[in-house]
This record gives C-alpha cells, structure tokens and sequence, in this order.
C-alpha cells in the first residue's frame, strides 16, 4: 500500500493546474483559472480551478476535488490507481508502506490468481479462433447468436475444449502453479488428487473487475444435458466475491458517466448484445440478486437506474425484493417491462440504440408505483393481502433517505391503495426509529483504527446516508476551516484560548450527540484524535487522506461554496468570516440539534393524530407531554438560533 510521505510527495508535485491542462484549456481569471468542464457538455464555462488550493470546482454539473479526484474522474479508475497514474506522470518512486509477512503472503497469492486468470483467459480465446472444435462449436454458437466478430473480441469470450483436462495441462506445463489454478476455481482436485477442468465443452465469459483485470469466468455448456448446469461459474475465492462483482463494469463504467444512467439487467448474453446495438451503459446482476456492494460499485459512476425485466412475472417478484436496496442507498429506479415474449438479449437484437432509447422513455415507471400496481393485481380484494401490500409498500418507501422523495411517495400510494396519509407515515416512523436505532449501534461499534486502510477497505467501505446530512456537513465544513481559530477566551487577559474546534467537540459531548453519517463519524473520530497537535492542518490531513472516500468527502466540503447573512457594523463594513465566528459556529450547533428537535415534533405530529382518531386518549396526554418538553427545547434553540441564517447554494 501507498504510504501517507508517498501520497503527500504525489499531490506536492502534481499541480493541479498542470494535471488538468493536459485534458482542458484553461483561462486566467483572477487568482483562479476557468475552462469548460470535460464532465459535461457545456459552451460557456464553469469549471473553475484553484492553483491556490489545489482544488477544481465545476458549477454546472457540481463535480470537485484535487488532482488525484480529477484522474479519478477523467480516467474512470480507483484512488488508489490515480494515484499510481500521477506517480508514473511525474517520475515518482512508490514507496509503499511496508507489509506483514502475512499482508505479503495474501498479495502474492492474490497476483498469482490473477495471473493465472489472466492466463486462463487469453488460452480460452485462442481456443476459440485457432482451435478446430473451438471455430466450429464455440465460435459458431456466437455468431448464430448474432455477436458479431469485434464484439467477441471485446468481452474476450473464449471456449473450453470438452476434454476431461486439457485446460489444466496446458497451464502447468507453462509454469502455472497447481495450488493457484485450484485457489481461482479453474481446477478441480479430487480426494486422489487427480485434476479435472471445472469449465469443460463451454464457450466462456470472462468477468472483469472494475479495472480490467478478470476476476472470474461463467461457462455456457452447448450440448443438452438435463444432468449438467446450463451455466457455471467461478466459486468464491480470495479475489472473486460476486456480491461485489457486475458483469460488464468495466466495459460500461465510461458510458453510464457520460449518459448520468445504468441499465442493470440479469445476464451475460443481455449486456453484450445491449452493447452491439449502441447501449453501452449496461451491467448484470449475472443471474444473482442484487447486493450493496453491487449498488455501491453502480453508485459510484450514477445516481439514476433503469431495471430492465422481460415479461416472467414469476421472475419479476423473485428479483423485486433484492431491488428495495437501491433505494435505499439514494438512487432513482425505473423500471422496463419488456413486451411478452423478449429478454434484454432479444430486444436489443432487434432495435438500434436510438429505438430503444425512446422506448425506454415511453415505458418505463418509477419503481414504487410498479411495485404497487404488481403487488395489487396480486392482492385484490383480500383485506389480508392489502394489509400485506401496504407493510411491502411502507417498507420500501421509508428506506428513500431523500424527505421530498419520500413524500411524494406517499402521496402517490395514499391515492393508489386508499389508505390515509398519517397511518402511512406513522408506520414509516416507526421503520424509520428501528432503523436509526441498528445504525447508531453500527456507528457507535466502528473501529477507529489509527493506521491506514487496505485499499480494498476503501474502495469497498460505506457511509450510511442520514436526514442530518447537511447539519453534519456544516459542522466538519467548519471544522475543516476554522478548527484551529480562536472563537473566545475564558478569561479577561486572554491566556487561555478557546478553539473553535474545542468549542463544538464539547458542545457535542454535553449532549452526547453524535453523527448518524457513519463517515462523517469517522472524520470526526479522526479529526479529535489529531487537532491537538500542533503541525496538524486539518484541510491538507483531510484532503489527501489514505482513505478515498474521506478525501472525496473533504474536497467536496472545500469547494462547496456558502455565504452568511451580511453582518454589517456600525460603520457599515461587512465582517470577514472569521469575525463572525462567535455567531456562526454556534449556530451550526444549534442548527444541528434544531433539526433533530423539529424532527422529533413531526413524529410525533402524526402519532397524536392516529392516537386521536383511534380516540385513545391516554396514549393522547402522554404524546401531548412529550410534545410540551420538545416545544420548551424547541422554543430555547429559536432564541439562540435568532433571525440570522446560513444560506447554502
């Protein structure tokens, strides 16, 4: 692994100004310079870069960061990768942090395994063009399938001779290691030790990492044989985890950036041919159902997802229920029902990608609302069912973290099942509190490990995403900026200062509050662990973190920009920031905890309101009591909060 004086002597020598200079034409203007960003098409400029800060901000499509998030960026790869890329750029030696000898064993291991995929590979698809069986079985099986020759060369597809061991021989007599052709799945070893092909008469497709590299295979077998699996693929190893694994993601990653949208279908066959007819921005669940990791490795390029289903309605519920997960994790879901009749796979083959765009915009629903309409053909009547219906239905809705989403979600099923609005959000407050509860367990429980992560870790890790985001937000924004600033001192001779740093982590620890962002947790852990030592500046610590994701985080909070309303004094001079932070950084404070207050009277708003109408009046005093303390808080924090406001854009 990269080591923080390595990362530190990578971002020292790589100017921003000059990493971005090789991709845009920039302009001075000011202190800054500005181009046209290369995210998004536009003919007047808004990409502003910071040779100050080291920093780039686009305002129109909203991306930022430093250098390494540009690569990022641009070149669609991995933290650690871009960094790799500009060490490379600027002659930099890698020093690399030192590794156990059990670290070094497991990364040998994982070099060696996919070296010998690697291997696997390339001797799968010369089988296929050079190998009398492989022309005439596997080639033949794909271009009576349609694929044209560039596309098979594309997805690497290869074929598997049906013989009980050629594949394995072959690798051993060019050197390959028996225990690593086990290790990846592509050898079989019998209790006497005798070796078998696991992939034997397949056309194979090989399944490839973000990066490129093939992490795994799926094998087709040709022959009808009701005593052999149609598909098989590569086990779980120490390389291969297909919870973390799309097919065809790096092939689509460049596409779904540029489109702002991902088409997730179910198999290998559907994403190639989606890909000859022109739609590109397609990946597969590979016939298994959906996981975070999954979601999280599409969250990274987009936020909108169109699932595409064919018409199996038996199909369609037994993959519905893994699709809750991307809503949950923030992104927008549409849905495609193919006509009767087609798959991915068929539909494409017979339609351009401008076809088939346009009937993906005629046909496609939001995902709750063809979830209530399936669901209620299903239920009809049946009071039982409908109960059943509108539990499936609240659950979903109330894992949106997005409030005005949500709502309108609500709205929508209130009409469609005929159920009142209140009972609807009663019972999301109460999915919503048991949820919050697991996640403050999970937050509370999260090591706060003072060396680096393994980059795995951080390309893989989550942030769990909370309706206080933005009051969270403010507070690191702040702390970022401001944390080594004096904001008062306890005494009149003004020895003993007070930190604006020190200020909010004590205003946070008298009332035991904590972040429900699990990274925002964790920066916050970081930052207290570290803003007593003298040389620690918190926006360079931050920015060029080992950690991609706190990196990412911190130059987003450093070029995000916000303005105050304007102090003037009594001679009419507006004051600078940092003279305003005896007001601004306890209003942040208040602001944080005003919302979880305004919060809590909301919930229990609609819990009067059902009490009320189920004319249970003793849950109805206790509601009005609780409601009586929050109000006295509430009416307290309006006092501190005043007329002033922090105006965001």
């Amino acid at each position: 692994m990269l080591d923080q004086s390595t990362i530190d002597k990578i971002t020292d020598v790589a100017l921003i100004q000059d990493v971005i200079s090789d991709y845009v034409t920039l302009k001075k203007r000011g202190v800054n310079l500005l181009g046209l960003c290369p995210f998004h098409g536009e003919k007047t400029p808004s990409f502003m870069v910071s040779p100050a800060k080291g920093i780039f901000k686009c305002f129109g499509c909203g991306k930022g960061g430093n250098s390494v998030h540009f690569i990022m960026e641009h070149e669609q790869i991995s933290y650690y990768e871009a960094l790799k890329f500009l060490a490379r750029k600027y002659h930099i030696e890698f020093q690399e942090r030192e590794l156990t000898a059990q670290e070094q064993a497991i990364r040998n291991d994982r070099e060696s395994m996919f070296l010998v995929n690697d291997f696997a590979q390339k001797h799968f698809s010369s089988t296929l063009h050079n190998h009398i069986d492989g022309k005439s079985i596997g080639l033949s099986y794909f271009r009576e399938r349609g694929f044209r020759d560039d596309i098979i060369q594309k997805f690497q597809l290869g074929y598997s001779l049906e013989l009980r061991d050629a594949f394995t021989q072959t690798a051993l007599k060019s050197g390959y290691n028996k225990e690593y052709l086990v290790k990846t799945g592509l050898t079989l070893e019998n209790e006497s030790a005798q070796l078998t092909d696991r992939f034997r008469g397949r056309v194979m497709f090989p399944v490839h990492t973000l990066s490129g590299k093939v992490v795994a295979f799926g094998g087709r077998i040709l022959k009808k044989d009701d005593k052999m699996a149609k598909y098989v693929n590569s086990p779980e190893s120490d390389i291969y985890h297909k919870s973390s694994e799309l097919y065809g993601i790096f092939f689509a990653k460049q596409s779904i950036v540029r489109q702002d949208r991902c088409f997730l279908v179910e198999g290998y066959t559907d994403v190639i041919s989606m890909h000859q007819s022109g739609i590109e921005n397609v990946v597969a669940s590979s016939g298994t159902s959906l996981t975070p990791g999954q979601i999280r490795l599409i969250h990274r390029f987009t936020e909108n997802v169109t699932v595409i289903y064919d018409g199996d309605a038996a199909g369609i519920k037994a993959s519905i229920r893994g699709i809750d997960l991307l809503l949950e994790e923030g992104l927008n879901i549409k849905v495609l029902l193919l006509p009767d009749g087609d798959d991915p796979d068929s539909f494409a083959r017979k339609h351009n990608a401008s076809d088939f765009i346009e009937f993906v915009e005629k046909n496609s629903s939001d995902f709750i609302r063809f979830k209530t309409n399936l669901l209620l053909k299903d239920a009809g009547n049946d009071p039982v069912k409908r109960a059943g219906l509108v539990i499936d239905i609240v659950r979903s809705i109330s894992i949106i973290p997005n409030s005005v989403i949500r709502g309108e979600y609500v709205k929508e099923c209130s009409s469609i099942l005929n159920v009142d609005e209140a009972m609807l959000y009663h019972e999301i407050n109460k999915l919503k509190n048991s949820d919050q509860e697991k996640a403050n367990t999970r937050v509370q429980n999260m090591p706060n490990e003072s060396g680096p992560p393994h980059f795995e870790e951080m390309e893989g890790g989550e942030s769990f995403v909370s309706k206080y985001d933005k009051e969270e937000r403010s507070i690191l924004q702040t702390l970022i900026r401001f944390g080594n600033s004096t904001l008062f001192y306890t005494d009149e001779t003004k020895t003993t200062p007070i930190t604006v740093a020190e200020y909010i982590f004590e205003e946070l620890e008298k009332d035991e509050l904590r972040f429900f962002n699990t990274l925002h947790q964790l920066m916050l852990n970081e930052y207290k662990e570290h803003f007593k030592v003298s040389s620690f500046i918190p926006e360079r610590f931050f920015l060029y973190h080992t950690n991609s994701m706190i990196s990412q985080l911190t130059a987003e909070l450093v070029t995000e920009k916000y303005t105050l309303s304007k102090v003037h004094s009594k001679t009419k001079r507006v004051e600078s920031d940092l003279e305003r932070l005896t007001d601004v950084v306890p209003r942040i404070i208040f602001e944080f905890k005003n919302s979880m207050i305004l919060d809590l009277i909301r919930q229990k708003l609609v819990e009067l309101k059902a009490a009320s109408e189920a004319r249970n009046n003793k849950l109805v005093d206790e509601i009005m009591h609780e409601m009586a303390v929050l109000d006295n808080v509430k009416k307290q924090l309006s006092k501190e909060l005043g007329e002033r406001i922090i105006i965001k854009f």
